[in-house]
């Protein structure tokens, strides 16, 4: 099993007294956790059966369960009536996020039908089959009086809009995981003077559970040294394959490039990272300027292929970027370029690293003689996000919470955009250019933040309240 596989614990409850009393009924309610078996396992998650709980004393057992197979998400389906004090004792013992499923088998009961059922045990028992809302309020009580978190779904067993939802909660346990084993590597140091993008480093592992992997560029410029002939010439053919080279980038700055990128990815594999964050100018020190100035393809590659990378040593930004790519949206690094008000189109980019894998072309490779605000010269990538739906996403640094999630949804629309080796957009909000950028800004946020095709809010809602921190959509 894969180190980042989701394990998924998931019970039905009922009534253990019921079962002599309703012939059937324990046989039918136990058919509708196969159900929801069968659909988790459709979603890749690993799934470990605790059966249909009844008691308090089988309660305690598949808290035990689920402590030996190590689940990361407890899901338990209310499939009648049950005792509240047979949930928490799952729950105690489990100590992981609590989705209780709230599922009826139809969206209501026939009345004409079950009113001709031939005896009022047989209308009872056909009620206790649709009884699943009864005791969630007792759950809900006791897990709130016991501080423990409660997710819900609310809906009809195998229904679309039901399945979506429990989808989306699987992604955000599946994220939460991702982020729990990610470990992220931190080289060089903050550009100065961005006090934003300042980050408290324990907040990150207490809230995110991510371990920072501290790293010396000088490593990766020895590692650089170590690149052989052979290889520089295979990534320059990879570079070919995967970006659109333009014709006025110098063979020699290709091969500079290609040296950095074998040298980053040794780099990864060596520190076994999932995600990078850096800046470094090198100034005195050629082989280090050198590296620094060679690196946009490199970590472009790494981005693209999930490795996320983000400049400006923007920790919270690469976890967002993280987060994004996690939920196959991508995840690249932007921030605001211009307002163009004669459209109401907000224009977003950024140099460096971007996201290959969602531009709407094949990504450029452009020579620049200068990066502007930072040393050296070299190789750069000017790209698009792909048309459609798109989301931004912020980790914001809180005061109260350590940490929350800023989000909003909007449309990548095409437009004329600025040829200068970087990656920008037009994008479009519900609100307005000036009413997004507004709502935006005074939640606080740094002033980058990640884009991702797609709209994903649903899931991030989710992914907030997995990690206990606040979530805020703008427009």
């Amino acid at each position: 099993m894969a180190a980042t596989e989701l394990r998924v614990g998931l019970c039905g409850i009922g009534l253990d007294a019921y079962w002599a009393q309703f012939a059937g009924l324990r046989e039918r309610l136990e058919g509708y956790v196969g159900q929801i078996a069968g659909f988790l396992k459709g979603t890749g998650a690993s799934v470990e059966m605790l059966g249909l709980v009844d008691t308090p004393q089988k309660g305690r057992d598949a808290g035990h369960a689920c402590k030996r197979a190590d689940i990361d998400l407890l899901i338990i389906y209310v499939t009648t009536y049950a005792l509240s004090s047979t949930v928490l004792p799952i729950v105690q013992r489990a100590q992981v996020p609590v989705l209780v499923l709230n599922l009826q088998p139809e969206t209501a009961i026939d009345y004409e039908a079950f009113n001709r059922l031939p005896d009022r045990t047989a209308m009872t028992g056909e009620w206790l089959a649709f009884c699943s809302a009864c005791s969630v309020p007792e759950i809900a009580n006791v897990l709130r009086r016991a501080r423990i978190p409660l997710h819900q779904v609310t809906g009809v067993l195998g229904d679309t809009s039901t399945q979506k939802q429990i989808s989306e909660w699987v992604d955000a346990a599946r994220v939460k995981k991702v982020l729990e084993a990610n470990r992220l590597g931190l080289m060089g140091h903050y550009y100065g003077g961005m006090l934003d993008i300042a980050t408290d480093l324990t907040q990150v592992a207490i809230t995110f559970g991510s371990h920072i992997e501290q790293l010396e560029v000088d490593e990766l410029s020895a590692l650089r040294e170590g690149v052989e002939g052979p290889e520089i010439v295979e990534r320059v053919a990879e570079f070919r394959r995967q970006f659109d080279v333009q014709a006025d980038c110098a063979e020699e700055e290709l091969a500079r490039a290609a040296r950095t990128s074998v040298a980053l990815d040794r780099l990864v594999e060596k520190h076994d990272l999932q995600s990078l964050a850096y800046y470094y100018m090198g100034s005195g020190v050629p082989s280090n300027e050198e590296t620094m100035s060679s690196i946009i393809l490199g970590t472009s590659l790494l981005t693209g292929r999930g490795v996320p990378v983000a400049g400006e040593y923007e920790i919270k930004n690469v976890l967002a970027m993280k987060i994004m790519d996690e939920l196959g949206a991508g995840g690249s690094f932007t921030e605001y370029y211009a307002l163009d008000l004669n459209l109401d189109h907000v224009l977003m980019g950024h140099d460096g690293p971007g996201h290959i894998a969602i531009a709407q072309r094949k990504t450029k490779v452009r020579p620049l003689t200068l990066y502007h605000g930072k040393v050296g010269r070299g190789l750069s990538v000017e790209m698009s996000v792909k048309n459609g739906p798109v989301t931004l996403l912020s980790v914001v640094e809180d005061a109260t919470s350590g940490f929350k999630l800023v989000t909003a949804q909007g449309e990548c629309v095409p437009g004329e955009v600025l040829r200068i080796g970087n990656t920008n957009s037009h994008y479009q909000f519900a609100c307005g250019a000036r009413g997004f950028v507004e709502a935006w800004n005074a939640e606080g946020p740094a002033h980058h933040c990640a884009v991702g095709i797609g709209h994903q809010a649903g899931k991030l809602i989710k992914v907030a309240a997995l990690l206990g921190i606040p979530f805020v959509q703008v427009c």
